[in-house]
């Protein structure tokens, strides 16, 4: 009986969290720690330019639909892959989820 309780998910977690916190806490005292720390250590690198003028930010704007096309996409594969194959309604399903995808492109690649 103790065994069970002990391979129960919330408590196994319990044991490898702490477990993994006092290997940290133990190793860390071979880590590298460095002793040379100048006043620059936290100030970004511009190849070799002494003040870093302006922050780079990077445009994702165009990333983010194919992004969520992506994401629909594999729970419509996964939806499609798992609903049994027996009735007929599962056909009509699939044909419906297949549909959503098809728009779901052809709004994604429309051209404005």
């Amino acid at each position: 009986m103790t065994g069970e309780l002990v391979l129960t998910p919330p408590i196994a977690f319990t044991i490898i969290l702490v477990t993994v916190c006092i290997l940290s806490w133990a190793l860390s005292a071979f880590s590298y720690k460095r002793t040379d720390a100048r006043g620059a250590v936290g100030e970004p690198y511009a190849c070799g330019e002494d003040k870093f003028s302006t922050l780079v930010q990077p445009e994702y704007g165009h990333f983010f639909p194919f992004a969520f096309f992506f994401t629909i996409l594999h729970v419509i594969a996964l939806i499609i892959a798992t609903v049994p194959k027996e009735t007929v309604q599962t056909f009509v399903l699939s044909i419906i989820y297949v549909t959503g995808a098809v728009v779901g492109l052809l709004i994604l690649f429309r051209r404005d």
